[in-house]
């Protein structure tokens, strides 16, 4: 490959991080104007769907070939649930940080799927990631390294899911890429509607609020980010190996915690700092290791 096409998938997976990095800015902006994240998502995923399904018909036409890609479904699926959730209604950095706990789930994760023991390396990663994440949930106000609210929550969930999906991405890799980024989608919008109609009935989702060009127009821009995002993850992936693809995609924690802290959405104390290294650190180390495979970008 020459520098010039490396450069080019190397930028096109930096703008894919970017867009995701960014993306909490548009879902803060649809809350202030009622839209709940959760019906956020569905109206977007559904587009960006609809918008596949006219270039591709038969795009999720294996989704009866297998029953691994209806729980890849549900992993991208309840990984949207948490994220897009928690990046609203809690701190970004914070989020993001306990977002990316992902590296740990995976060893977890990977032995009973996948056959893979973990390792003395996995295993020291694992311990890094939990390290960080324990000072990051830890608080002055509390006296155990717990999650602190809901946002807390939903980001672990969503990490969880988030190592779930990348684990299921690996077994179902002789799927064309777009059928498996489709079934995260139709995933992404199925889970949504059912957590939002569930949090409708506990009194934790409101109803969307009337057909109105100021918050439809924000959905429109957001469906051309995941849009955007998920063309270039397409183009990137394929023309790098899994472990710059991986590490490039890292990037999307300092745009997301970088723009937050910023603009105001988001503190960084000393503990959450220190934590936060810590995660990176694993998930650099998890990038680095032979074989590691590309991370997977949750479809908003």
């Amino acid at each position: 490959m020459t520098r010039r096409l490396t450069a080019l998938a190397a930028s096109a997976l930096l703008l894919n991080a970017l867009c995701y990095g960014l993306m909490w800015l548009p879902f803060h902006q649809l809350a202030a104007l009622g839209l709940h994240p959760l019906w956020a998502t569905v109206l977007v995923d559904l587009l960006v769907l609809a918008a596949i399904l006219v270039v591709r018909a038969g795009v999720l036409r294996p989704l009866g070939q297998s029953g691994w890609l209806w729980l890849l479904m549900l992993a991208g699926g309840m990984t949207n649930v948490g994220f897009n959730w928690a990046v609203t209604v809690g701190d970004v950095v914070r989020v993001v940080l306990l977002f990316y706990l992902m590296p740990a789930w995976v060893v977890i994760l990977a032995w009973p799927l996948l056959g893979e023991r973990p390792t003395r390396a996995s295993l020291l990663r694992v311990a890094l990631a939990v390290g960080g994440v324990v000072l990051v949930l830890k608080t002055p106000d509390s006296p155990w390294p717990w999650p602190q609210d809901l946002a807390d929550g939903l980001a672990l969930l969503g990490g969880l899911s988030f190592a779930l999906t990348n684990i299921l991405l690996r077994k179902l890799r002789a799927f064309p890429a777009l059928t498996l980024t489709s079934a995260m989608l139709a995933g992404g919008a199925l889970m949504c509607s059912i957590a939002a109609v569930i949090g409708l009935a506990t009194g934790v989702v409101n109803l969307p609020p009337a057909v109105a060009w100021s918050w439809g127009g924000v959905v429109m821009v957001l469906a051309l980010m995941v849009g955007v995002a998920s063309a270039a993850l397409q183009y990137g992936a394929a023309r790098l190996s899994a472990n710059a693809t991986s590490l490039i995609m890292l990037c999307e924690v300092v745009f997301a915690s970088g723009s937050a802290v910023l603009l105001g959405a988001a503190t960084m104390a000393w503990a959450t700092a220190l934590g936060g290294a810590l995660i990176m650190l694993a998930a650099l180390l998890s990038a680095l290791s032979s074989g590691a495979p590309a991370l997977a970008v949750e479809p908003a």
